[in-house]
């Protein structure tokens, strides 16, 4: 099961997101005193596109002072692993010179890793960011697995009925078992979260096949109007829109009941988010 979050994509990328950056106007504020976190956000394509969205959301809803650092590169070298080993690159430069400021307070990395050392790519960034970021919380983001279309061959060649059996167990036994819980023997004092990103799109899939969706959708095509943008699996906007939902949530406890954000679609997006994170293992919340 060593590829179960392969991903491949050319690009990379170090931003900042600040509240004046790209961010409708006007937004509401939660109430005169309302914070935001500032964040570190590594990975890759299967987490990017949930990056800037959540940047947007959390400002819609009221988190003036949010701020986010996003690097992202192409599939495996999005991985904390590989961005750590490449010390001399780049990237590895910009995350270690957004936390030498010390002032981080959460630190979000895709779950991408090496079969053979599930946590070591993890455990070295934490160790790193631990260093001038005593109080600093981190999460990993969960993603889909990739290539939708043999989804159903990829579950049953590993010993699944389906791909969301195969994801439930990819969450639990290689996630939280194998990764979030040795995190969390070696840095008792850290707390360590997970996002259940991919769920969106095995929830939204599964409604098209039952054809619950309330939005003209494809499987494959342009962002706004498919679920899939290739065969690879990069995801459209209405997963996207679902699974940045989910950030929200996870991240800033926003209640997706009563959140007005407006996402573009007709489907009930806040509703399948708000499911995804309730049927998410507590003791992974933050």
């Amino acid at each position: 099961m060593k590829n179960i979050f392969l991903f491949t994509v050319c690009f990379t990328v170090f931003m900042g997101c600040n509240k004046e950056e790209n961010l409708p106007d006007p937004y509401v504020p939660v109430n005169e005193d309302s914070l935001g976190y500032n964040m570190l956000l590594i990975g890759n394509s299967f987490f990017l596109p949930y990056a800037k969205k959540f940047d947007e959301m959390a400002y819609i809803a009221g988190f003036v002072s949010h701020t986010s650092i996003r690097i992202a590169r192409g599939g495996e070298n999005g991985w904390a692993i590989n961005f750590w080993n490449d010390s001399s690159s780049q990237e590895h430069l910009n995350i270690k010179a957004a936390l030498d400021q010390g002032n981080i307070d959460i630190f979000g990395m895709t779950a991408g890793s090496d079969s053979d050392n599930r946590i070591a790519g993890h455990r070295a960034w934490i160790e790193y960011a631990l260093q001038s970021n005593p109080d600093i919380n981190i999460f990993i983001s969960i993603p889909q697995i990739d290539f939708p279309e043999t989804w159903t061959s990829h579950a049953q060649s590993n010993g699944f009925n389906t791909i969301q059996e195969y994801y439930d167990y990819a969450v639990n036994n290689i996630v939280h078992d194998s990764m979030v819980d040795p995190l969390r023997a070696e840095f008792p004092n850290t707390k360590i979260f997970t996002v259940p990103t991919g769920w969106a799109s095995f929830e939204l899939t599964q409604m098209k096949l039952d054809n619950e969706l309330l939005d003209n959708i494809d499987w494959f095509g342009p962002e706004a109007t498919s679920l899939f943008t290739d065969q690879m699996g990069h995801q459209g906007n209405i997963i996207v829109e679902t699974g940045s939902l989910v950030w929200l949530n996870s991240i800033y406890n926003v209640d997706l009941i009563t959140n007005d954000y407006e996402t573009g679609f007709n489907t009930d997006l806040h509703e399948i988010a708000n499911d995804i994170n309730n049927n998410h293992d507590a003791e992974y919340k933050n």
